[in-house]
């Protein structure tokens, strides 16, 4: 099969011989998959984030990811059902539309025992992502598309999942108002889950016309160039009342204190923006004004599917959010167009463009 390959550092797309379901898996062909910024970070930053996920101990159970050895990364993905592996229970069949929680389980998977999960993409090289013409899934976790969602929108399911968790973990609920900094997919899935909740106002700041655009058509009810307002100001000018989260979704150095600086006394401070680079806060800061600080990772398995429905019922409209097609071997300039916020929200590498 044809794949974009990382290998040494750089991407290069390759044949690599096709993966085969075994018990417990399915065979799938790649139809859509979104390119995270994870992965952008994961191109660049490796071997630290590989170190870092050792020294925090986050390790499921599997072999240690090796750079040393071809990867594929693709953890945003729908794709077709071709085959069920041997031994296998499963609710879909050939031919069925599905997407996964980019996770592979062990056979005979015990709910108490995590030891043996492998992630799909990033962090494995035995299981590849998106950006090939094929993968193998876990039968239990693949869920079969709904109400004859296209492929394209129900690859968003990944990334849009990221904001409904990190909205639960904030806590907020309605009553309370919300300051996204930071419109990528990632604030733009925060606001969209805020806007589900019924949060207002949901202000948004960001330095990209374009993403202020999407912040707006996603359910922000302000959008403010930090350059000319700062979003705590427009939050006062709003509001300036109700209890408020911010939304920490930039991910560079100083964020984190800025928001801290900006929240009210009493405020929350949820960080969503992974920022790869050491990053100093004044925590007087925060035990001057009672703050209360979070992180978010991910999502559960609930969450993932209740984004799915959300999209296929038409609650999320997340046409807007796709920017850009490409084939396999359009994957590495595709990297490189990401790097430009207004021209670029979500790719999507779709095996068949080639």
């Amino acid at each position: 099969m044809r794949a974009a390959v990382m290998r040494g550092g750089e991407l290069v797309v390759d044949d690599v011989p096709d993966p085969a379901p075994g018990p417990g898996q399915v065979l799938v062909k790649t139809l859509a998959c979104g390119i995270c910024g994870s992965d952008l970070h994961f191109l660049k930053y490796g071997e630290e984030m590989v170190a870092l996920g050792e020294e925090m101990g986050v390790g499921l159970g599997g072999p240690a990811v090796d750079l040393s050895k071809d990867l594929i990364m693709g953890h945003e993905f729908s794709a077709e059902v071709l085959e069920v592996g041997p031994d296998t229970t499963t609710g879909v069949a050939p031919g069925d539309v599905v997407v996964s929680v980019p996770m592979m389980l062990p056979p005979n998977f015990d709910m108490t025992d995590l030891t043996g999960i492998e992630p799909i993409g990033s962090y494995s090289n035995r299981y590849n992502g998106g950006y090939a013409e094929l993968m193998v899934l876990s039968s239990i976790l693949a869920t079969k598309v709904p109400n004859g969602l296209d492929a394209q929108r129900a690859a968003l399911t990944e990334p849009m999942a990221v904001g409904v968790h990190a909205v639960n973990k904030s806590g907020i609920k309605p009553g309370e108002a919300a300051v996204v900094l930071g419109t990528g997919p990632v604030g733009l899935a925060c606001i969209s889950a805020l806007a589900q909740m019924g949060i207002e106002p949901i202000v948004a700041a960001d330095f990209s016309a374009k993403r202020r655009e999407l912040a707006a058509t996603m359910g922000a009810h302000e959008v403010v160039d930090p350059r000319t307002e700062p979003a705590i100001d427009a939050w006062q000018r709003l509001d300036g009342v109700k209890p408020l989260v911010i939304f920490e979704a930039v991910g560079v150095p100083g964020m984190l204190d800025q928001a801290m600086r900006a929240a009210p006394r009493g405020g929350r401070v949820m960080v969503v923006g992974a920022c790869m680079e050491p990053d100093t806060v004044r925590p007087l800061i925060g035990i001057g004004k009672e703050l209360t600080i979070g992180f978010a990772l991910g999502y559960d398995p609930f969450e993932f599917v209740q984004t799915l429905h959300a999209i296929a019922e038409g609650k999320v409209d997340v046409s807007p959010l796709i920017t850009g097609h490409v084939g396999i071997s359009g994957v590495q300039g595709a990297f490189a167009a990401l790097a430009n916020p207004d021209e670029h929200c979500k790719i999507l590498v779709e095996p068949v463009l080639d």
